[in-house]
């Protein structure tokens, strides 16, 4: 294969159409890079939690063109109650939430899923995506790397990004195990959707009884649930390609909890949209590799707990974007700016996760993190 012509822009494969790989496909695109996005499921993924906008992020999204959109799609907390084991409540806040912080702040929550198709929207008029196929080997050589995928025929790119998400593929093919570069927080998560049968309006619920508990909220306009089930332990066996397994491991851990936790059970086993894993940070010296780089949890996952993996996403998919456009065809000079601007801003926020085992980190602790980058630089 001859070497690609200077004047020919260069080609990017982003692995992974979840927020960080739609993002900087949007990102790269406007700068005139050809990129395609392959994405293991079938079309954009559903579910999941309400993620934070926050800080730096906010730019990210600005620049995007996706800010009033995003504000339209907020979530609309009043507040929340703490409850004890039999569901009394021991705690009301009307300024603050676990899962956004404080609610008269410029940050944004909103809907995983929401998020995701405006990213997806706004790349998909520039970037080529690929649903239901993913990556299973990378050769790289000094002119470009080829890529064989499950279900399509090879194909070759100047760049290869891997922005698929904790069990990554491509950090798996270039980097190494993943064991290598895990750190296990020492809890488990499961969230899914549920109707609202708590009949909950724009309110908060959260109950913890010993090591494992739950945070309830409405979304859709009061219509449905998501629910968030915790609990400690530390690294389990559970298949994460078998929900079946997965929603009957932790009913398990969950069954000794009272209140509304066999209704809220009895929703797990009936929800088509579980997600379920390990609080895991990831860590590495160095998120590239020849022509390859990690971005966002694949790279540097600061898990939920940190409340900041929306915006490391965010905010490294723009830092990424910005190197290489300054590098031209320079991909060593545009990895290594990429690192040396983001790592500091990483490190705070995945120490966010960690600074108060159980509970949310301080509020000056987050703002300290979440504005700890300029975007222009």
């Amino acid at each position: 294969m001859k070497t690609m012509p200077k004047t020919m822009p260069p080609t990017v494969l982003v692995s992974g159409g979840g927020i960080a790989g739609s993002a900087l496909a949007c990102l790269l695109s406007r700068r005139g890079l050809a990129v395609t996005v392959v994405e293991r499921a079938p079309g954009l993924r559903r579910g999941g939690q309400a993620v934070d906008i926050r800080g730096a992020a906010l730019g990210v999204i600005e620049r995007l063109g996706l800010l009033e959109q995003a504000r339209a799609h907020r979530t609309r907390m009043r507040g929340m109650s703490v409850l004890d084991a039999d569901g009394r409540e021991i705690h009301r806040s009307t300024e603050h939430t676990f899962s956004s912080g404080r609610l008269d702040g410029d940050d944004i929550e909103l809907l995983r899923e929401d998020l995701v198709r405006l990213l997806h929207e706004r790349a998909a008029a520039d970037a080529e995506f690929v649903f239901g196929d993913a990556v299973t080997a990378l050769d790289e050589d000094e002119d470009g790397v080829r890529v064989d995928f499950e279900h399509r025929a090879p194909r070759r790119f100047d760049l290869v990004v891997g922005a698929d998400g904790l069990h990554s593929a491509v950090r798996r093919l270039v980097f190494g195990p993943e064991e290598n570069f895990t750190r296990h927080l020492g809890m488990h998560l499961a969230i899914f959707s549920a109707d609202n049968f708590l009949a909950l309006e724009d309110w908060q619920l959260w109950l913890r009884d010993g090591e494992a508990g739950y945070g309830v909220y409405p979304v859709r306009d009061n219509s449905q649930l998501r629910v968030t089930f915790g609990f400690a332990a530390g690294p389990l066996p559970t298949d994460r390609r078998d929900p079946e397994a997965q929603k009957q491991l932790v009913s398990e851990r969950m069954a000794a909890l009272r209140w509304e936790t066999p209704r809220l059970l009895k929703a797990l086993h009936e929800a088509p949209d579980l997600y379920c894993d390990a609080m895991t940070q990831i860590h590495l010296d160095r998120w590239s590799q020849g022509r390859t780089a990690l971005l966002g949890d694949a790279g540097y996952c600061a898990s939920p707990l940190s409340g900041q993996g929306t915006s490391l996403a965010l905010v490294g998919a723009h830092v990424l974007a910005d190197a290489l456009a300054r590098a031209g065809h320079d991909h060593q000079g545009a990895f290594a700016r990429y690192e040396r601007r983001l790592r500091p801003f990483v490190e705070l926020n995945q120490a966010l996760a960690t600074e108060n085992p159980g509970g949310p980190a301080s509020e000056a602790s987050v703002e300290r993190a979440k504005n700890a980058i300029a975007l222009d630089d």
